[in-house]
């Protein structure tokens, strides 16, 4: 894809799942990679199969600092950002009666304050060039809301009104894209400790999903659009899946 060659991205949460799929894809398709997640062995080992067009830099997307520092090395190696995608994002699920505050705390601060952070520091660069790409992951649970997900729902709603509100600030000059992912067959969720919430996943383990590679294909598509192209909402769900 001609308008994906040699354009710099930079994806969180990039370490395993959709942000390792699609880095996997961008750099066949003659992308610059950047790398950012908690756990360097795993990014080590990402950067060794992609090659010299990519990079990784250990980042907590709860820590300000950290984000920052990921675009300042991005920019530092490559020169520029092109694309930035707030990918990284958890979801212990529970019911509200659970109590299970600390989850609640975690899920805030990486899904919605990562979100932030990552719109903070890459924006003033791409205004400054005059163009960019901000792509940041909401859920499906982010347009329907249901029971173990108030508040994993809540912070997908928060992307929502964010980067819809981002995209009516910066239309002009920067491309904003939302993804809402229905289930997918990735990491996502085995950090779930409600007895409650892991027997009803239990159950749900035949399920249909979609695969990472799915989710991929769809932020290159959003991505290798023509500049005066913006695709602002991409909603994907696997077959069978009603909500």
């Amino acid at each position: 894809m001609k308008n994906i060659e040699n354009k710099v991205v930079v994806i969180t949460g990039a370490s395993s799942g959709m942000g390792a799929a699609t880095a996997r894809k961008l750099v066949a398709l003659g992308a610059k990679v950047v790398l950012a997640a908690r756990r360097e062995d795993q990014l080590k080992t990402m950067v060794a199969e992609l090659g010299h067009h990519s990079m990784y830099v250990i980042t907590d997307v709860s820590k300000r600092t950290d984000v920052e520092n990921l675009i300042q090395q991005a920019i530092a190696t490559f020169g520029q950002v092109d694309v930035l995608w707030n990918n990284a994002g958890i979801m212990p699920l529970s019911f509200f009666e659970e109590g299970k505050v600390d989850e609640w705390e975690r899920m805030i601060d990486i899904n919605i304050k990562g979100v932030l952070y990552g719109i903070h520091a890459v924006l003033p660069h791409m205004l400054a060039r005059g163009k960019g790409h901000i792509l940041s992951t909401s859920s499906v649970a982010g347009l329907k809301t249901l029971p173990s997900a108030g508040v994993y729902g809540g912070t997908k709603f928060a992307v929502r009104a964010i980067m819809e509100t981002l995209h009516q600030e910066v239309c002009e000059k920067i491309r904003v894209t939302t993804v809402y992912p229905g289930a997918v067959a990735t990491e996502l969720g085995h950090d779930i400790t409600s007895p409650k919430v892991r027997a009803i996943y239990g159950q749900l383990e035949n399920m249909p999903k979609m695969e990472a590679e799915d989710i991929a294909d769809a932020v290159i598509y959003a991505i290798s659009q023509p500049d005066h192209v913006v695709v602002n909402d991409v909603v994907m769900r696997p077959l069978g899946q009603a909500r």
